[in-house]
């Protein structure tokens, strides 16, 4: 029966261990004690699942991959379409909208419906879609898919219903965007152009209706032919014919001539009276040859003909260069008069649009400002000023200047920190930006009343941290931070040495941050680590540099008589062992260099200004020509003045107060005798060959075939295993590890003979260059001991490469930028895809307790059943390889217990690994803070070991009521402040307890340990595992984080299946499971985290940050804390030209569009030609969905307000009339009065 009962609390999901089952979650050593019952704890868990609601919030950033641009004059809001189907709506700061189309197909174009609150975008898949921009959340009101022809350019007139689509075909259709009805009126090719022609004039390029007649249309065919359409009487007014491809047509504002740009970048302007020619032909940036011909240009893809009251013509266009001038970055020309001034911009042009005073196109336009659409920027130039300066951008749109690697989210940050940064960080602004204010104004957003300090920090590819206010869903920068000012820049010598320098050394792959001391830690690519400290004072230092040497060194077998099996190095400190070290840049091959760091800090003084400020490098070691495994945890105590940091090798803890390092173990030596495997070492005739790799292992392939499978993502594989018969019987775990190649871990599942595995073909790329992995031909391959190949070896020209120095990592692999596209499916199916991801996500090749299927534990039996873990049938197996790498994948100081007797909990280092180990390393810290400053640190790693499977993740702490233990930390004290003798700079600390001044014998608390598999809440000291929950069999969780959310904590998950899980906490019981976010790319899984208040982040792409929320009284909220996009605003009247003007023809005439594109006139189109798919509802229906009776009431209150606007409208000109009727019937009887007595010959 007890056996029974054994399995079924193995197979529950969550149910509280049994004090008989404790031994099985506690220490490997010592004797179990009895555990309370979850009864006995009586913690009262409030959430509920009616808490949790996960959506959108907010997208920051610059659109990626954008396709158009359009401009709404009245409403002043700005609307940019990208290639993945998006649209970004952006008002005054505060008011930012992104939407998305289904389909996912790319935006051709964006028309507003200038002042109505509407949008229509035109797709990639021949659909236009009507948006309800009237409500804080647009939704599609309708859509219509064209199935026999393709949009290529759309037209939407001035307060018109009617849209000009044209087509691929040559066709112009026009559809109603009240009902999205195409009506019957078609301008069909072959009317459009005359009968004689032999030749199709190509697609639709351009619509316009004319400035001075409405009932003139104006089009334009890519061939070259132009076209004006008379639309009442069905045909055309005149054609032209031209030798060179249109790209875009402009009008002058009188409507009597146009301007043309061509793809040979010359500019023709056309006269409505004389259209046989152009009258004027320019070539803008074309220079006369000899014999008299201009040279040939690039095309001018748009043009902007724009006219001024008091000044000289604008000629606004894009491109147009020379093709002499190779490598000249993209140009925006400004032609204004005589003067032509082209800015150079950094990125292609993808589209511009210029911002004018007037709305209406038959009016002097008066442009102030131009609006420049780039491929990865987004600019507008002031027109008003003779530089032409451009305006300060208030959106967030640099976020990718250097490509993002990681972030972090901090919810609840002090109060006083965002002024300080912001301070700090105004007085690095650039200037010379235009005075006036940012044009994009519209829309209204105000604070919402429920709002917290809130920051985001990005870590990016160059090596600088970017902090970033984030509170009440808006983004603004704060500071940025440049690490690579620690370090000595490479010398570079010719072109030879230019090859040699890494893109990117200085790549942020982690950040840690204490806000309450300002301390502030950051992770390099390159193996190093740098201590910050916040100081609002210039400071004159130099930087403290420590040295580890943290690498495994198991086995020295590059000739076959080296036999002995050494334990991983433990030597650390400020010093190399070597008397003379070699320079980390010197002409040292690979092969020779030891003892020597990746960078060269600067040893002199360096003068530091306000703000962050390096106290402390620490980089890890080159072993025997071996580079530095990267740093794959991290964590800081400012209470405890330590910092820890992990990697594959093993663990060092650093005393950042005194500047040493304390600790330097690889993870067998953290073990000590509870180590809970049976590790042996390799036999000696088992030596390393320097063999080259392949991707497909077989016990029946040959060595020719061995050379023929070599490729930049093999797997070393030792040859003695074919050749040698006594081979068969060892494991594929046995293979030496290549430290930097991600193909590697697939063998893990290799299990018996004639298993034949090969990695599949879109993966090998993808791997190839994924978080700097040394899989590249221009990087060094790894033979299976982490040695460098012999240089005479198969790959020695490709090892030649390598400039000294050079660290582990061809380039350094953004979270922006990859783009792995890993189907979901993949990613659950099986261990393989599964552990190529995970070695992308932690940067390291790792092993993980569930799957290491040839293994024995000494461990008890329960434990062993619950994590199903499956045993060999050779007793030749039945160990780990020695040289396994166990990676430390996660560290958390915290005030704990060490031991199970322990009756006060002390400082502690809780460390978890890749095989689902969790280690206690307790410490005696001093109390008095001059023995702090003095006395060493004492660290005895003990025997407690708990176990879960997979990698352990994340570490929370509870106290038995169930409230989150906060990590002690050091209050803020600004070490480079003015001495004041009356009050001195002591360090006072928060949350921290030492034994010796407690008072009270603790009653334990509660500790909360997620893996990539499981999490389990242990009660300390006992160490007995009161809950269990098995998160996922079929995927495995990215991240986990414990959170605060209403008042309580709980726990969240976020897995590659795209699942959002949320735990309560101690029970672990689920409330929340929602398939949300498919796992397609590494840049989601590395950059996904949680905070509190319930809200998580994550770069949805390499130039956006979508901050989502998971808490329900947040969504209920987030209406209010959205900004309007529509605000209701008086359309401006059209200018009054005169009596004479109007006599003489001035004027534009108007013409009933309903009376001729109606269905009563043009009848119906045919059903055949294009599909109406109706919105989520109607009109009605979308705006009753937008807010209840609140929403209902003030659009009562608008509607009204509108209406009296209206009517004050309508009296004012009925005054203005009656006024200029009594004047004119005065000045009539005068004239009557003058000529009444006149005879008609004095006339």
């Amino acid at each position: 029966m007890k056996k029974f009962r054994k399995v079924l609390d193995g197979l529950t999901t969550s149910s509280p261990a049994s004090a008989s089952g404790s031994p099985s979650c506690g220490s490997a050593a010592g004797t179990p004690t009895a555990a309370p019952t979850p009864r006995e704890l009586d913690v009262h868990e409030t959430l509920l699942s009616e808490h949790f609601h996960i959506c959108k919030t907010v997208r920051h950033g610059f659109p990626y991959q954008p396709t158009a641009l359009a401009f709404d004059p009245v409403q002043k809001i700005l609307a940019i379409g990208s290639r993945s189907g998006g649209v970004r709506i952006l008002g005054r700061p505060g008011v930012d909208c992104h939407c998305q189309h289904e389909s996912g197909a790319a935006v051709l174009q964006l028309q507003f419906l200038i002042n109505e609150g509407a949008l229509v975008t035109a797709c990639a898949d021949d659909t236009l879609h009507l948006w309800n921009l009237r409500q804080r959340r647009p939704a599609i009101l309708h859509s219509l898919k064209f199935n026999r022809e393709r949009i290529t350019f759309c037209h939407l007139p001035f307060q018109s219903k009617w849209l000009y689509v044209g087509t691929e075909r040559g066709n112009t259709h026009i559809v109603n965007v009240e009902s999205f009805i195409l009506s019957g009126y078609v301008i069909m090719w072959n009317k459009a152009i005359e009968l004689s022609t032999k030749t199709h004039p190509g697609p639709v390029v351009h619509l316009s209706d004319s400035p001075k007649d409405e009932g003139k249309l104006l089009v334009g065919f890519e061939s070259g032919t132009i076209v004006m359409w008379d639309l009442r009487s069905k045909r055309a007014d005149f054609r032209i014919y031209y030798d060179e491809a249109i790209h875009s047509v402009s009008w002058h504002h009188e409507g009597r001539q146009f301007m043309c740009s061509h793809s040979d970048g010359s500019l023709t302007m056309w006269n409505l009276r004389n259209t046989a020619k152009p009258f004027q032909i320019t070539f803008p940036h074309g220079k006369s040859q000899r014999d008299g011909r201009k040279e040939s240009c690039k095309p001018i893809l748009k043009v902007e003909y724009k006219t001024c009251r008091n000044s000289e013509s604008f000629v606004i266009f894009s491109g147009g260069l020379s093709y002499d001038k190779a490598g000249r970055r993209p140009t925006l020309t400004i032609m204004h008069g005589k003067a032509i001034t082209v800015l150079e911009m950094d990125h292609p042009i993808v589209d511009f649009t210029v911002l004018c005073e007037t709305t209406y196109l038959n009016e002097v336009q008066e442009p102030y400002a131009v609006v420049v659409l780039l491929e990865k920027d987004f600019i507008v130039v002031d027109l008003t000023q003779s530089t032409f300066p451009i305006f300060e951008n208030p959106y967030p749109m640099d976020i990718h200047e250097s490509p993002v690697t990681c972030t972090a989210y901090f919810a609840d940050c002090p109060p006083d920190i965002i002024p300080v940064l912001y301070s700090i960080g105004a007085k690095h602004k650039k200037t010379g930006y235009s005075h006036k204010e940012w044009p994009v104004s519209g829309g209204t957003w105000t604070v919402g009343s429920q709002t917290y300090p809130e920051i985001i920090i990005t870590g990016h590819a160059d090596g600088s941290i970017k902090f970033w206010d984030a509170t009440a869903i808006t983004l603004q920068m704060l500071y940025k931070l440049k690490t690579s000012k620690v370090f000595e820049k490479p010398k570079v010598e010719g072109v030879r040495g230019a090859e040699l320098v890494e893109e990117d050394p200085y790549a942020v792959q982690m950040v840690s941050w204490c806000p309450q001391s300002r301390v502030f830690c950051v992770v390099g690519i390159s193996a190093h680590l740098i201590l910050y400290r916040f100081s609002k004072h210039d400071a004159n230092t130099t930087i403290t540099s420590l040295e580890v040497r943290l690498q495994c060194e198991m086995e020295d077998v590059i000739s076959p008589s080296d036999t002995d099996n050494t334990l991983c190095g433990s030597d650390a400190g400020g010093h190399s062992p070597q008397p003379q070290p070699p320079s980390p840049r010197s002409n040292t091959p690979d092969s020779a260099r030891d003892s020597v760091p990746c960078l060269r800090v600067k040893d002199r003084v360096i003068r530091m200004p306000p703000g962050y400020q390096a106290d402390l490098v620490v980089q890890l070691l080159w072993v025997d020509g071996e580079p530095p495994q990267q740093i794959t945890s991290l964590d800081l105590n400012s209470a405890y003045g330590l910092l820890a940091l992990g990697n594959c090798n093993g663990l060092a803890v650093v005393d950042y107060l005194q500047k040493t390092v304390i600790l330097c173990m690889s993870t067998v030596e953290l073990y000590g005798s509870a180590d809970p495997f049976q590790r042996l070492t390799r036999s000696p005739r088992k030596t390393r060959q320097s063999t080259s790799g392949l991707t497909e292992l077989s016990d029946n392939q040959v060595s020719l075939d061995l050379e023929r499978s070599k490729s930049p993502t093999s797997v070393p594989y030792p040859s003695s295993l074919h050749s040698d018969p006594r081979a068969a019987a060892e494991p594929m775990s046995n293979l030496r590890a290549s430290h930097y190649s991600p193909v590697f871990y697939l063998l893990d599942n290799v299990k018996g003979p004639g298993r034949k595995l090969s990695l599949p073909t879109d993966l090998k790329t993808d791997l190839d260059h994924v978080n700097g992995h040394c899989t590249s031909p221009t990087s060094q391959a790894c033979v299976p001991g982490g040695r460098s190949r012999v240089p005479g070896g198969p790959e020695g020209p490709r090892l030649s490469r390598r400039g000294p120095g050079r660290p582990p990592f061809r380039k350094a692999q953004s979270a922006a930028c990859m783009e792995v596209s890993l189907p979901v499916s993949s990613l659950t199916e099986g261990y393989a895809s599964r552990r190529a991801m995970l070695q992308q996500l932690h940067g390291v090749t790792m092993y993980s307790h569930d799957e290491h299927h040839t293994t024995s534990y000494s461990w008890p039996e329960r434990e062993s059943r619950e994590n199903s873990f499956s045993r060999s049938r050779s007793s030749s197996v039945s160990s780990i390889d020695r040289d396994t790498k166990e990676a430390v994948t996660t560290l958390q100081f915290a005030e704990s217990y060490g031991r199970k007797l322990d009756a006060l909990p002390t400082p502690c280092l809780w460390v978890g690994t890749s095989l689902g180990l969790v280690l206690l390393v307790p410490m005696s810290i001093p109390v008095d803070e001059q023995e702090r400053m003095e006395e060493p640190i004492t660290v005895v790693p003990t025997s407690t070991v708990l176990m879960l499977k997979g990698s352990v993740l994340r570490f929370g702490f509870l106290d038995c009521a169930g409230g989150q233990i906060m990590s002690p930390y050091e209050v803020w004290r600004d070490l480079n402040a003015p001495e004041d003798l009356d009050r001195p700079r002591r360090r006072r600390l928060v949350n921290y307890s030492p034994g010796s001044s407690q008072e009270v014998v603790g009653d334990g608390h509660l500790a909360v340990v997620c893996s990539e598999r499981q999490a389990k809440v242990f009660l300390m000291p006992s160490q007995a595992c009161l809950y269990v929950h098995n998160i996922t069999e079929s995927s495995f969780v990215l991240r986990a984080d414990i959170v605060a959310v209403s008042n309580s904590v709980c726990l969240a998950c976020f897995c590659a299946n795209g699942h959002v899980m949320i735990l309560s906490l101690p029970s672990l019981r689920p409330l929340l499971d929602v398939h949300y976010l498919p796992l397609t790319d590494m840049r989601i899984a590395r950059t996904f985290c949680f905070t509190n208040g319930g809200q998580a982040l994550y770069l949805s792409s390499p130039t956006e940050i979508q901050r989502i929320t998971y808490s329900q009284e947040m969504c209920d909220n987030l209406q209010e804390m959205l900004g309007e996009l529509f605000t209701p605003t008086e359309t401006p009247e059209a200018q009054n030209r005169g009596f004479l003007k109007g006599f003489f023809g001035g004027n534009a005439q108007t013409f009933d569009r309903e009376e001729l594109f109606g269905e009563a006139a043009a009848g119906k189109a045919s059903r055949s030609l294009a599909q109406h798919i109706p919105g989520q509802s109607s009109v009605e229906g979308m705006r009753a969905a937008a807010g209840g009776a609140v929403g209902e009431l003030a659009r009562a209150r608008i509607a009204l307000d509108e209406r009296g606007q209206r009517l004050g409208e309508l009296e004012e000109r009925t005054a203005l009339m009656m006024t200029s009727a009594e004047t004119f019937s005065k000045h009539a009887h005068e004239l009557m009065l003058k000529c009444k007595d006149k005879k008609w010959y004095q006339f």
